[in-house]
């Protein structure tokens, strides 16, 4: 029998609650995966709403069957979803393959850009990640122009160690 994990914890930071993404989650995530601005770097084209359906899905899914996933971030002082974080195995069809190892990404709504939220949730979720799954190697994928999460990963404790192509995007994968 496999193992299948339980809830997804609540992680919260000075300005942030990080949590499990509930059905009432899908217009926030809509308007987040429709934005030209969000998704330039990631994918280059807006998604539809199947699209962001399957993606609500996919983070139940990633949380029960391997043990960590996505949380839905939201601002503490307002309760505002302001984006999403978390670790997944895509399995993605990339050189170097990355199966195995806890990838992490996070993207967030344009209002909470430039105000730090992203080093903010990458560094609590990685300090989750270092208690709950013991420490090991952790990697990322970034678009070569995406600044903003360049500068996040380097915060973050992340070095290069791979140009590749993904989807037929040139693309920089990170460690740490």
């Amino acid at each position: 029998m496999a193992k299948a994990f339980g809830a997804v914890p609540v992680i919260e930071t000075a300005r942030l609650r990080l949590r499990a993404h509930t059905v009432a989650d899908f217009d926030a995530m809509a308007r987040l995966w429709t934005d030209p601005d969000v998704v330039r770097h990631i994918g280059g084209r807006p998604s539809t709403d199947e699209e962001v359906w399957g993606r609500l899905l996919r983070y139940a899914g990633l949380w029960r069957l391997l043990g960590f996933g996505y949380w839905a971030i939201e601002e503490r002082l307002t309760g505002a979803f302001v984006g999403e974080v978390g670790l997944a195995d895509f399995r993605r069809t990339i050189e170097p393959p990355l199966h195995g190892v806890p990838e992490i990404g996070w993207v967030l709504a344009p209002p909470a850009h430039g105000r730090g939220f992203a080093t903010e949730a990458v560094r609590a979720v990685l300090a989750w990640r270092d208690r709950t799954l013991g420490p090991g190697r952790t990697v990322c994928l970034i678009a070569p122009e995406n600044a903003p999460s360049l500068k996040v990963a380097e915060k973050t404790g992340f070095r290069p160690f791979a140009e590749t192509t993904y989807h037929g995007q040139p693309s920089r994968l990170f460690e740490r």
